[in-house]
């Protein structure tokens, strides 16, 4: 079967030149440059593994990221691809998208199936089959396993009802299937890294805890399920080969729940020589000090807490079983090893005040992350502030499919004071703030612990270069190039800095060729190689005008916007489908001690998530 797995952009976008729409499909009013964050425009891992599935059964498959296109591009897209089924993966952000992309869909293809899973469409299943007509069967929580059982219905001819984890209609009436088992083996799934190109890798599902905001047990359901370690590190492997800038970064909800087993995985990533750096989502009480050791020498660069607030009053309301104490500690290792810290934190959950406000940010000051970035309470349906919000009758879902808004961002229970309060101090403070950076000595430290490391060396390298030391600094940068620092546009850059601050002119341009030779399309070095063009534009050599340049070496994840991760450009073929694999053969089982030759590897996020 042809299937096209689409990822809906969040309302009708207009087309550049084109006036925004007035029929009430466009943006919200009050919508301003900038408010989807770039996570919105990523597409969710749950559509490469739905693809992966698919594609390993034989059929033919196509992931679209359509979150930036004008909605009469989507239309045209829509009316060249001749699918029999359409997916989509539906968030809060995109769900009016989603109804208008199944509306359109529903009108030039109007016997194809469409079925839509997701984060937002899973607890709100019933209501979206209600309020969507177009809209055929909505699959539950992981998919993967109810996505073939459907496809294998719609081939056969067979109705697509009573599909374990669906909603759908008979005669009119919703629905719902008998509830789905989680899938226990995740080895048994196809991998998205053998079919796909993305830099995000997950490798395990669910999550241990329930805090208020979070809705990661209605699409998990309650507990942690990993990957095998021989199966994490082929998909970083394969992940790695395919990038051209060795950075990743693992989006599972904790990442080291099970310490042994992250452990294992980074001794297995030196043991492969898999070379890269990566950056993982996790909580500050699931750390320690063997283990941030052993995901440094792996590469881990960047750790991303879930911290949301510094009041011991906040933590407790909401339920995320932590002290402030135990956020510092956590720091401290962190940074003893070198990992930048980047805190995720929340305004206006439940109990929060102005007071519970500024002891978040004296908090801030205190615990000095290298990063952090704010967000406002969000309401999704699905967690446990939605069902509070709605018994207490504040909240009521059929909003989500008549108010035009991006998200809910509402306080919980704030005050109007102090929702004034903290919204004026969002809007000065939003985006992600800086707010520590180590010098030389703290730099000299972390390498003595490493030992000759060659991340370490580039980072000191570049402290080294701030401190005004182009010796030291051209040193150790040199250094970390001689062992094999993944990034070495980065480290080549960081020359081209040293050879500014010689004025040897010459050196800095035969580093930025050299850095544009490895791996380009690093933010700084775009940067520094423009600032360098418009210096000499203006005479810079001669009249001895001043060049900044910038060496940094922290981890900014390096995004090409290319389909399918990212929404870029189609190539003028996208509507021709290859030809359809043969079905592979019944899978033998597994031998002792080994996995099933016949299986491939798999990942995860949601029905079309």
């Amino acid at each position: 079967m042809r299937i096209a797995l689409l990822y809906p952009p969040p309302w009708k976008i207009p087309a550049p030149g084109e006036a925004p729409d007035t029929s009430g499909d466009g943006p919200p009013a009050d919508y301003r440059e900038g408010d989807l964050d770039p996570d919105f425009h990523q597409t969710p891992y749950g559509l490469f593994s739905l693809g992966a599935q698919a594609l390993r059964a034989g059929h033919q498959v196509k992931v679209l990221n359509l979150s930036s296109y004008p909605f009469s591009q989507v239309e045209r897209i829509v009316r060249e691809l001749d699918a029999d089924v359409f997916g989509m993966s539906c968030w809060t952000a995109n769900r009016r998208g989603v109804a208008l992309t199944a509306r359109c869909i529903r009108r030039l293809h109007p016997a194809a199936h469409i079925v839509v899973g997701g984060p937002h469409a899973t607890p709100l299943a019933a209501e979206m089959l209600r309020h969507h007509p177009e809209i055929d069967t909505v699959t539950l929580g992981e998919s993967e396993h109810s996505f073939l059982e459907l496809l294998d219905r719609l081939e056969a001819g067979r109705p697509a009802l009573g599909l374990a984890g669906t909603a759908y209609r008979v005669e009119g009436r919703v629905e719902l299937g008998p509830p789905r088992a989680a899938i226990e083996d995740l080895d048994a799934l196809a991998s998205p890294h053998d079919h796909f190109s993305t830099h995000i890798v997950m490798t395990s599902r669910g999550c241990a805890w329930a805090c208020t905001f979070c809705g990661a047990e209605a699409t998990w359901g309650r507990g942690f399920r990993g990957q095998s370690v021989p199966y994490v590190l082929d998909a970083l492997e394969a992940t790695v080969k395919q990038l051209p800038v060795k950075m990743v970064q693992v989006k599972d909800d904790t990442f080291t729940t099970n310490r042994k087993r992250v452990i294992e995985i980074c001794r297995g990533i030196r043991e492969r020589k898999i070379s890269f750096l990566w950056s993982c989502d996790t909580r500050v009480d699931v750390l320690g000090d063997d283990l941030l050791r052993e995901m440094r020498l792996a590469g881990c660069q960047r750790l991303s807490l879930g911290v949301e607030s510094g009041s011991p009053a906040i933590l407790k309301n909401i339920d995320k079983k932590i002290t402030a104490k135990k956020i510092i500690e956590s720091t401290e290792l962190a940074k003893k090893y070198g990992i930048q810290v980047r805190y995720y934190m929340m305004l206006g959950n439940r109990g929060e005040t102005a007071e519970t406000f500024r002891e978040t940010l004296a908090f801030l000051e205190a615990a000095k992350p290298h990063q952090y970035i704010f967000s406002c309470l969000s309401i999704y349906p699905g967690t446990r502030d939605f069902d509070d919000a709605e018994a207490a009758g504040w909240l009521e879902r059929a909003v989500y499919f008549r108010g035009d808004f991006q998200e809910l961002k509402t306080p919980f229970d704030a005050s109007e004071e102090d929702t004034a309060l903290m919204s004026a101090w969002f809007e000065q403070n939003k985006g992600l703030r800086e707010l520590y950076r180590e010098g030389v000595e703290e730099r000299r430290a972390i390498l003595a612990l490493l030992g000759d490391h060659h991340a370490a060396h580039l980072e000191l390298g570049v402290a080294y270069l701030d401190a005004g030391q182009l010796d030291l600094a051209e040193r150790h940068v040199a250094r970390a190039l001689e062992l094999g620092y993944p990034l070495p546009g980065l480290a080549y850059n960081a020359l081209a800095c040293v050879a500014a601050g010689r004025r040897d002119w010459q050196a800095m341009q035969d580093h930025f060729t050299a850095a544009a030779k490895s791996d380009p399309q690093h933010a700084v070095l775009i940067r520094n190689v423009q600032a360098a063009r418009a210096w000499y534009a203006k005479g810079g050599p001669d009249k001895g005008l001043p060049l900044d340049l910038v060496a940094r070496c922290d981890f900014q994840l390096l995004e090409r916007t290319a389909q399918p991760a990212l929404p870029g450009p189609l190539p003028e073929d996208f509507a021709v489908w290859p030809p359809a694999a043969a079905r592979p053969a019944p899978a033998r089982p597994a031998e002792a001690g080994g996995r099933e030759a016949a299986t491939q590897r798999g990942r995860l996020r949601v029905v079309p998530s």
